[in-house]
């Protein structure tokens, strides 16, 4: 994934963070348990909405699953704006989009394999995945998959060095 900007927002004159830096954050801790995703949406009234994910960054994008009758998905079916926040290591980062469901089957099959590396057993069912379990706000089987269009990220170091940087992608 390429940045098509990169605005430095950190006022003390450290250097702009690189793209490249949460990349690798996120290909290395997105499969972690202990690294907690939180998806944020927009009701249809208007209100926020919040709530914690299992997501994995694979292929340069963000997937996750949801039941199709939680609220998180009924939300991103009438607006897929969305917003996932993620403590790293040294890095705090938002990832800004829009959701979209996954139904390619041969994208399904890439993205359950790798849920399986991370230690969850998804299976693909149709456009859809199953498994003998998943996060209590996930809804009952089947799961969709969605992916993250990205559109603009923002991160600010929390480690030492400093530093706060927004990117936006092309």
């Amino acid at each position: 994934m390429t940045t098509t900007r990169t605005r430095n927002l950190d006022q003390y004159g450290n250097p702009p963070l690189r793209w490249s830096q949460a990349q690798d954050l996120l290909v290395r801790e997105s499969a972690a348990k202990e690294v907690p995703f939180f998806l944020n949406t927009v009701h249809p009234g208007g209100r926020p909405h919040s709530v914690g994910i299992g997501a994995i960054w694979f292929e340069d994008t963000l997937f996750f699953v949801s039941g199709p009758g939680t609220r998180k998905s009924r939300n991103l079916a009438v607006n897929p704006a969305c917003t996932v926040s993620v403590r790293l290591t040294g890095m705090d980062l938002v990832l800004e989009g829009d959701a979209h469901r996954v139904t390619d089957e041969a994208t399904l099959d890439r993205v359950a394999a790798r849920y399986r590396e991370t230690g969850w057993p998804a299976e693909r069912e149709g456009t859809a995945f199953t498994a003998p379990y998943t996060a209590p706000s996930a809804g009952p089987p089947p799961w969709h998959v969605h992916r993250i269009s990205l559109r603009a990220a923002h991160a600010v170091s929390t480690a030492e060095s400093g530093g706060a940087t927004r990117w936006t992608f092309g």
